[in-house]
């Protein structure tokens, strides 16, 4: 059956719901371990550099891994590649909820990972099959993109109300009985896809896919941690790029690439694919540092700490619903242009903050942030899809998941690493300190929290004092810098989509002019089975 069969209209928003309800499971796995953080680092005892290992080895190894599951679930069916990831995510969270040490919880993350991966390309691309007219699928992609960006908001607030009754395990066992939901009503409601001519999995692209997006992350991350003097990042560097370089010259030798990277010709396909990475970086550090600056330097609790964060979530749903809107009334141009501002706006609002600083300043930024980045994240899913082939979205749309995840992974390490440094070099241990616990402390905040409580009073109150005033330096500085890459990202927008404003196409075939006008040849028809 074509892809161009039109389903009920019930069984394809129903079937809708149920890819919402994945992605929205695979955003907050990425965002509800934020608020644990302090938990785990008083019960798992994680160094600073595990610290930010179990914050972003999850978004490493799904970045690594979206383009070949996205180019599997094409050969051998999104909806059977959906339902296996969503097994194995199961799984993984139990491992992670009772992980006995930060090693183990690190690992289980990465399995995550690997299960995510199956997930997020599949619930886009089956998106294509369930909607092939273009006005109802980019409401439907709205949704989609609303209750990722939501599902990433409301991860801190799901993570507050567990913490505040459970052990910090608990953030991974609600998958589960989500994960049961998925596996039967999608298995009953979804239909399956595949591309009809895929040809043969090429194995040693994806070890170099994986290779390239993990070492060149793993040299970034720990560049920005301890520089590059040590042996291990400018190898990995150079192993890293070298496997890119390999990847991409193996892509265009093949008759059935993994990824086409000739779709980066397309102008707003690839400006889609950058704005998407770089508000990543800016937006995912910033959510990383900004939650432990709630718990342990305003003290809130974890619930109140996840429900201060509801402005971004509020914002996210509106943003990603009023999308599809906002492109037919300015165009594609100005409305990504105006979201990636929005967002730079919003968190170099954060770079103001104190102590003490009015709630209103913060939620402002949150509002601000979450709208955008509904916005963004939706139109850019809109436009690499709407670039591709029917029959290529699943490693199109895992082209999109990629710079998603890979700005996530990036953000933390890159952020994460210019506040632990900052934060470093400012704190001051009083005199009299005992050496481990000077140690402890300027391994994170989190540290110095522990270790005040080693600590007589006389010591233990300026040297929480310092801690505070030294992290809130570095998300001060956090801040501006991530907001300074969102307005860079806007200008770069703007000047990549200029001469391609109004909707996007339904497709662009690899030959298809820069500026994305509709050509004349169209897909071959896509395998759906109902």
């Amino acid at each position: 059956m074509s892809s161009t069969v039109h389903l009920q209209p019930r069984r394809r928003w129903t079937g809708l719901a149920v890819l919402v309800l994945a992605v929205t499971l695979v955003a907050v796995d990425a965002t509800v371990l934020s608020l644990a953080i302090p938990s785990i680092s008083e019960t798992l005892r994680p160094s600073g550099t595990q610290l930010l290992w179990i914050g972003d080895a999850y978004s490493f190894v799904l970045a690594g891994l979206l383009v070949s599951m996205g180019s599997l679930s094409d050969r051998i069916g999104r909806k059977k590649l959906l339902l296996i990831g969503a097994t194995a995510f199961g799984a993984a969270s139990l491992l992670a909820a009772y992980a006995p040490s930060a090693g183990w919880l690190i690992l289980a993350r990465a399995l995550l990972g690997v299960a995510g991966a199956t997930i997020m390309p599949s619930t886009l691309s089956l998106i294509r099959t369930l909607f092939p007219d273009d006005r109802e699928r980019a409401t439907a992609i709205g949704i989609w993109g609303a209750a990722a960006t939501a599902g990433a908001a409301l991860g801190p607030v799901v993570g507050g109300v567990l913490l505040e009754h459970f052990w910090w395990g608990s953030v991974f066992l609600l998958n589960i009985p989500v994960l049961v939901l998925l596996l039967v009503l999608g298995g009953w409601l979804l239909p399956e896809s595949r591309d009809p001519n895929p040809g043969r999995w090429d194995v040693l692209s994806v070890l170099l896919s994986l290779a390239g997006v993990i070492g060149v992350v793993y040299a970034i991350k720990e560049a920005a941690a301890h520089g590059v003097v040590r042996w291990d990042v400018p190898a990995t560097a150079v192993l890293g790029a070298t496997a890119l370089f390999l990847f991409v010259r193996r892509q265009l030798r093949l008759e059935t690439p993994l990824l086409d990277v000739r779709l980066f010709r397309n102008r707003r396909f690839t400006a889609a694919v950058l704005a998407s990475l770089i508000a990543l970086i800016g937006l995912s550090g910033i959510v990383f540092v900004i939650s432990q600056y709630l718990q342990l330097v305003r003290g809130y609790p974890p619930l109140k700490a996840g429900l201060a964060e509801l402005p971004a979530f509020a914002g996210a749903m509106a943003g990603g619903l009023l999308t599809a809107r906002l492109v037919r009334r300015a165009g594609a141009r100005a409305v990504l242009t105006a979201g990636l501002l929005t967002m730079g706006v919003g968190i170099g609002l954060l770079g103001w903050i104190q102590q003490d600083s009015t709630y209103l300043l913060l939620a402002a930024a949150f509002l601000l942030v979450g709208t955008a980045e509904g916005v963004v994240y939706t139109l850019g899913a809109d436009l690499v899809l709407s670039a591709a082939p029917a029959d290529k979205a699943g490693a199109a749309s895992a082209v999109s998941e990629t710079a998603y995840e890979l700005g996530t992974a990036l953000g933390i390490a890159l952020v994460g690493s210019v506040v632990g440094a900052l934060y470093a070099d400012r704190l001051v241990v009083p005199a009299g300190a005992d050496p481990a616990a000077a140690a402890q402390a300027g391994e994170s905040l989190g540290g110095a929290v522990e270790a005040a409580h080693a600590l007589p009073e006389t010591l233990a109150g300026p040297l929480l004092a310092s801690a505070r005033e030294a992290f809130v330096h570095g998300v001060n500085a956090a801040g501006m810098l991530a907001g300074a890459l969102l307005l860079g990202a806007a200008v770069l927008a703007w000047r990549m989509l200029r001469g391609t404003a109004g909707p996007a196409p339904e497709t662009v075939p690899q030959d298809a002019p820069e500026d994305g006008r509709r050509a004349a040849p169209e897909p071959a028809p896509e395998k759906v089975n109902v």
